[in-house]
């Protein structure tokens, strides 16, 4: 029996509390110190930097983890590992148990679709350079010799914490030292990458003037976007948002029972399937939120249980809690030696994501290319919050459809994207092999994207 005084009972607890604390303090920081709040630095990420400066200054004094220490259980940069995996997964299906709005017509079918394809072949080009700055960085020095490491940037920058930290583990069993904090910088240079691009073409657009800052940016709300039509009462015998938590974490428990099972038909694939967690939880909200769609069409629910405005509020804390978990578990000491690498490829990565991105949103997206181009280049750098935070400065009441190409484009971007996910678990046995198949991908995802102006529209 546990005594309540102990630091076991309490340590979860004050974990969780010192981030939720953070975030609180840089929420401050961004509102009174001067330039911060034009920065657009997510105060998650502000947040997890505060935190990795004190325990840098904790670890550089003591010798010690200060997340290891008994105030937070004596194991606590392990339960932050933990927790920035969990939310991952949690954020993603409280994204997709959001309902879409809008008519689907064959425009806006192709627009997603060039949304998802342009996803993936962002991810490809910069596994192309991060793995060609690794793989250049074995031959010219001494102490690197994990040439996969570079795969790491589509993860950190493309995917966001979570993954960076999936990988990154991965690759830390496969040898490569220090590999989940190496995931997990690249992650926070991402979102530096997309804070400080953002803030940048934000400012040329001004300067020219071509936007203006959206009246809506405000956070105003209106009433019927917290209570839509139909919808069970927000206070009733259960609170309404006690029903969207029960919906998210049931459909977590469905994608647990689907990782599991798999995991028994392919033992030696385990690592890589609970890797996978996200994935199996958007698969498994889906699932769920088609029966329920049924139920409701067909009378067996008289009333519809989950509410947009509950489930984004649920999905942005997810993703606030996993970033400055996941930014406040880098050890900087495990990682110092890799500084060069790092910074090169967080150049290299920001500036080819902009480029890229922007040609694509120029050529394939004419009818709102500077909406399109702000939201995937944040997108693809930081995480799909970071997209909107960029595209809410030009588009706050999402007029346009960029939102909506962001949150649909997820499921042509699994099937487009599963392959490399696999080709990442290859490329520590066979680096150059999967170097020269992700070239091959991204040829073929850029001629796939670019179809319409190399062959022409179909009369």
């Amino acid at each position: 029996m546990s005594n309540f005084w102990d630091f076991s009972v309490w340590g979860p607890f004050n974990l969780i509390t010192v981030l939720l604390l953070s975030l609180l303090v840089a929420n401050i920081v961004k509102k009174y110190i001067p330039g911060m709040e034009k920065s657009l630095i997510p105060s998650s990420v502000l947040g997890g930097g505060i935190l990795l400066v004190i325990s840098s200054v904790f670890t550089a004094c003591t010798g010690k983890a200060m997340f290891d220490t008994a105030f937070f259980g004596g194991n606590g940069s392990a339960a932050l590992e933990i927790i920035t995996y969990h939310a991952l997964a949690l954020g993603f299906i409280a994204s997709t148990f959001k309902s879409g709005g809008g008519k689907m017509t064959k425009q806006r079918t192709v627009e997603i679709f060039n949304s998802g394809v342009t996803t993936v072949a962002t991810y490809l080009m910069q596994a192309i350079l991060g793995m060609g700055i690794t793989i250049a960085a074995v031959f010219l020095l001494s102490d690197f010799n994990f040439p996969a490491a570079g795969v790491l940037l589509p993860f950190g920058y493309g995917q966001g914490t979570g993954q960076a930290l999936n990988y990154g583990t991965i690759y830390e069993g496969l040898g490569f030292e220090g590999g989940k904090s190496f995931g997990l910088t690249v992650a926070a240079l991402g979102f530096l990458s997309a804070s400080i691009g953002g803030v940048i073409h934000l400012n040329l657009l001004r300067r020219r003037g071509l936007v203006v800052r959206s009246a809506a940016a405000d956070g105003r709300i209106a009433s019927e976007e917290i209570q839509g039509e139909g919808e069970i009462p927000m206070f009733g015998s259960m609170d309404k948002m006690t029903v969207q938590i029960a919906f998210i974490c049931g459909a977590y428990l469905l994608a647990f029972g689907l990782m599991y099972l798999l995991g028994l038909l392919l033992p030696g694939m385990k690592s890589v399937i609970f890797g996978f967690n996200f994935l199996l939880g958007v698969l498994s909200a889906t699932i769920i939120k088609t029966v329920m769609n049924l139920l409701k069409k067909h009378g067996f629910a008289r009333r519809k249980h989950l509410n947009d405005f509950l489930m984004t509020r649920a999905s942005n804390c997810c993703f606030d809690v996993m970033v400055v978990a996941g930014i406040a578990v880098i050890r900087l000491d495990i990682v110092e030696k890799y500084w060069g690498i790092l910074l090169i490829m967080g150049v290299i990565g920001a500036v080819s994501t902009y480029l890229y991105t922007r040609k694509i949103a120029v050529t394939l997206f004419p009818g709102y290319v500077e909406e399109q181009f702000l939201t995937t280049y944040g997108m693809l750098t930081g995480t799909a919050s970071t997209g909107i935070i960029l595209l809410r400065e030009i588009d706050g009441r999402f007029e346009t459809p960029a939102a909506d190409n962001m949150v649909y484009q997820n499921f042509p971007a699994i099937v487009f994207g599963f392959p490399m996910m696999l080709l990442a678990t290859l490329a520590p046995q066979k680096p150059y092999l999967t170097f020269g198949i992700l070239v091959v991908f991204f040829i073929a995802m850029n001629i796939l994207l670019f179809r319409s102006k190399l062959f022409g529209k179909k009369k």
